[in-house]
C-alpha cells in the first residue's frame, strides 16, 4: 500500500469513527422517542397527574393507580416548583430493561433545573408500543 493510499485509509477510518455517533444521533427512533418524553413531562411540569397517566403506557397504567400515581407525582415533583430549562442528555434504544420482557424501549436522559432545585437528572423509559413510544417509567435524580 503506498502512504497516499495509506493515508486515505486513515482518513476514511477517522471520519467514519467521527461520523458514527452522529448517525446514531440521527436515528428517527431517538428522535421520536425524546419527542414523545417532551410531550409527557409537559403534563408532568403541569402536575397533570390525570394527563400524564393517560399518555403512558401500558405497563406504566398497570403499575400503578390513578391514585397512586397522583400522590407520588404531587410528593415528588411538586417541591421542585416550576421548570426552568430541559436539555436531553443522552438516548439510548435498548432491547431488555430490568424487569421487563425483551422489547424496543428507550431511555432518555434529561439534565433539569427547577425554580426550586438548581439542577437535577429526569430518566423517562419509553416503550415502543402500538407503533408509538409511550413512557412506562420516571426517575428524577
Amino acid at each position: 500500500m503506498s502512504a497516499r493510499a495509506g493515508r486515505r485509509a486513515a482518513l476514511a477510518a477517522l471520519l467514519a469513527w467521527a461520523l458514527a455517533p452522529a448517525a446514531q444521533a440521527q436515528d428517527p427512533r431517538a428522535s421520536q422517542a425524546q419527542e414523545q418524553a417532551r410531550g409527557w413531562l409537559a403534563f408532568v411540569d403541569r402536575l397533570d397527574a390525570d394527563g400524564s397517566y393517560r399518555a403512558a403506557g401500558a405497563k406504566f397504567r398497570e403499575a400503578l393507580t390513578p391514585d397512586r400515581w397522583r400522590a407520588a407525582l404531587t410528593r415528588v415533583r411538586r417541591p421542585f416548583d416550576e421548570t426552568q430549562q430541559r436539555a436531553v442528555q443522552s438516548t439510548k434504544l435498548v432491547r431488555k430493561v430490568p424487569g421487563q420482557p425483551e422489547g424496543d424501549y428507550a431511555l432518555v436522559g434529561f439534565r433539569t433545573s427547577w425554580a426550586k432545585k438548581a439542577v437535577g437528572r429526569e430518566l423517562v423509559t419509553l416503550e415502543h408500543e402500538g407503533g408509538r413510544w409511550r413512557v412506562i417509567g420516571y426517575v428524577i435524580q
